[in-house]
């Protein structure tokens, strides 16, 4: 079974909700940050989802100044001052950042362009520098392994890529990839060589309200037999945790370093199997797990990603999906905390919930749609 073109767009929409959701964990790292050397005004854009939080946080201990420009619709409680602007760009309302300048402005959660276009008209000349986050789900081929940063991207082919909103694209996942290279494009157009994207693979960690990464460290928590995806657990997957994405990109800034980075992980393929032996070592419930094969998963109709979430088959259309490079980003000096650390924080962050959070998990198969389909493999004959 390979996923679809059409299936892995699906993917980038899930991964866009996500970083446009979420609450700061109480296990972010917060920490201990040596001060930089040079300290930034950064405006970031956004700031209250998954990940903003995470670099306003870091940002703030590495002693740097910070505005953020939302709706307004998340208070946060910040550990140091942090200046907050509201608008809304999904009107264009982008006027309280006319006449201001910063070092940086950090752009969390456009997916699309016109988003942009507004605030480059208000903001190129005024900013030093322009991070852009983008995603994986740029590029248009999913089926080689190694993909790096020259990859063809996908191509918007409607009317108007620039009257289309983020309403058009929640009712069309196809749109994720064209909508969000077209966003890259006029962070370029606007801030040419003073831009830096950065296209993340799946984040994951406390916080992601999706449940996509949680559901496993949940599901191994609860013990028993589990319903593991591939012939031998040997497909590959890749994900980044919210918190190392965040400093990263912080550092990125305070390197000035421009340019496009593929920005997932860990830094060695790591296969499922390997990621759910490595959550099981965080748990106490002795969970076993039962690979099995994408055809007979398909047959069953268990979809990849979301009732086996991360996964997508290593095979055919999405061979490369969970193999793309990021030599680039690493040595630019990306960094990883262990799976066990992201595994952990994940539940402590999860059981921290009110009880009607806890009461669904919003990915993953259902128990009893898990145990038929391993009754199922058993009786295969």
């Amino acid at each position: 079974m390979s996923a679809t073109r059409r299936d892995l767009l699906k993917l980038g929409v899930l991964a866009a909700a996500a970083g446009a959701t979420g609450v700061l964990s109480a296990s972010a790292s917060t920490a201990v940050a040596a001060k930089a050397a040079k300290p930034l005004n950064i405006l970031i854009l956004g700031g209250t989802g998954f990940t903003g939080p995470h670099q306003v946080r870091y940002a703030l201990a590495r002693g740097h100044k910070i505005t953020l420009f939302n709706r307004g619709k998340r208070p946060q409680d910040w550990p140091a001052e942090v200046e907050e602007l509201v608008g809304d760009r999904s009107t264009g309302d982008v006027a309280a950042l006319k006449g201001r300048q910063w070092d940086v402005c950090i752009d969390n959660p456009t997916s699309v362009p016109f988003w942009v276009r507004d605030v480059g008209e208000v903001l190129a000349g005024n900013v030093g520098h322009y991070i852009f986050i983008s995603t994986i789900s740029v590029y248009a081929d999913n089926s080689k392994p190694g993909m790096d940063e020259s990859g063809k991207l996908a191509e918007y082919t409607g009317a108007d890529i620039m009257k289309e909103t983020r309403d058009t694209l929640m009712a069309n996942m196809e749109l994720y990839g064209p909508m969000k290279a077209g966003s890259e494009a006029q962070a370029l157009k606007y801030f040419k060589d003073q831009t830096t994207i950065i296209r993340p693979g799946l984040i994951v960690g406390p916080g992601d309200e999706t449940d996509r990464f949680s559901y496993w460290p949940l599901r191994i928590e609860r013990g028993g037999e589990v319903l593991a995806p591939s012939t031998d657990g040997s497909d590959p997957v890749q994900l980044i945790d919210a918190r190392d994405l965040a400093e990263w990109t912080i550092r990125m800034a305070e390197a000035r370093a421009f340019g496009i980075y593929n920005a997932t992980g860990p830094d060695y393929e790591m296969s499922v199997a390997a990621m759910l032996y490595g959550i099981r070592a965080v748990t106490t419930k002795g969970a076993q797990f039962t690979f099995v094969p994408a055809d007979f998963l398909e047959a069953q109709k268990v979809a990849p990603w979301g009732d086996m979430p991360v996964w997508v088959p290593g095979q055919g259309e999405s061979e490369g999906f969970s193999r793309i490079s990021i030599a680039r980003a690493v040595a630019a000096g990306l960094t990883f905390r262990p799976l066990a650390t992201t595994a952990a924080d994940t539940l402590t962050w999860f059981h921290s919930q009110p009880a009607e959070r806890q009461a669904t998990v919003k990915s993953g198969i259902k128990p009893e749609r898990e145990t038929e389909v391993l009754a199922a493999w058993k009786a295969r004959g």
